[in-house]
């Protein structure tokens, strides 16, 4: 494919990965806005209407339009299903779990993200892990069971795990299975065009979900929401999906998975800092301890990421 972009130097993609970090840690305050001032499926769907605007004019600038009338049939099931889970699945999922948890306490529950993304490449690519990497997952597993229980890890066993925390698991399993969607069946697709093309067949679906589930008024109270939810639809629409996606699938391209989930980690952490800022949430011991276990359980699993590769 011929491309109007010029090459991105490794700085330059270092610095597009760090504002990745930034806009999707501050995407958990702007959601726990939306979703308490907005149906969640309809201001998904809007969320994903606003990204496409930005994001096909981008592809078609870059000259990733021509690519598209190439793909496969495999390629286009994968698109579908990668659309379906990692937008359509993932984004119910977040808005609807911010509905009942803090989005400081929601954007730990996702440090589970790599965990279980490796130990189903492991069991399904047969991707190999050292001693180090089985460490870090360990821990951070560790940690996102501390916060998930609120601190009482034996409790889980009882099966007290809030409504809040299984529609943020759902998260979970929603970007694992588009995680591996994309590693099974799209290899060599440009990442802005599978960006975009997954992000048009998820908000498709989201609004047709939309409209059966939550009817008319669903669209209407996004449309009647006040001027503070629209100021987070519209980050949330061109800054933490259009422009985080495409930057994440840039690093991804340039410096490789490792480096790029190195910044992935500090996620987290920008969620809980910029909750507690812009929201006022508040911050308890087994989220401080939890968070710092499925940190540095991630960072584990980077370094041994490294030593391996």
């Amino acid at each position: 494919m011929t491309s109007k972009t010029t090459a991105i130097t490794p700085m330059g993609s270092h610095l597009r990965l760090l504002g990745m970090a930034l806009l999707w840690g501050a995407s958990w305050p702007a959601g726990r806005i939306l979703a308490l001032n907005m149906s969640p499926l309809a201001a998904s769907g809007l969320r994903f209407v606003l990204a496409v605007s930005l994001l096909l004019p981008w592809l078609y600038w870059s000259g990733g339009l021509p690519a598209i009338k190439k793909w496969s049939l495999k390629t286009w099931l994968g698109m579908l299903a990668a659309g379906a889970t990692g937008v359509f699945g993932y984004a119910a999922f977040f808005l609807s779990g911010l509905q009942h948890l803090p989005a400081s306490k929601a954007a730990l529950v996702i440090t589970l993200n790599p965990v279980v993304t490796l130990l189903l490449a492991v069991w399904l690519f047969k991707e190999r892990i050292n001693k180090v990497i089985a460490l870090g997952m360990a821990v951070a597993a560790c940690g996102a069971v501390v916060v998930i229980s609120h601190g009482k890890p034996l409790e889980l066993l009882n099966g007290t795990v809030g409504m809040g925390e299984m529609l943020i698991l759902g998260c979970v399993a929603c970007w694992v299975c588009y995680t591996l969607i994309g590693r099974a069946m799209l290899a060599g697709v440009d990442a802005l065009a599978a960006t975009t093309v997954t992000a048009i067949f998820g908000a498709i679906l989201l609004l047709i979900a939309s409209w059966v589930v939550e009817g008319p008024q669903g669209l209407a109270s996004a449309f009647h929401a006040d001027h503070q939810a629209w100021v987070a639809m519209i980050f949330m629409g061109y800054g933490s999906t259009a422009i985080a996606y495409a930057w994440y699938f840039s690093g991804v391209k340039a410096l490789g998975a490792g480096a790029a989930s190195g910044y992935i980690t500090l996620v987290p952490v920008i969620g809980v800092i910029l909750s507690a800022l812009l929201l006022g949430e508040a911050v308890d011991g087994s989220m401080l301890l939890g968070g710092a276990l499925a940190i540095a359980g991630t960072a584990v699993m980077n370094w041994g990421r490294r030593q391996q590769g």
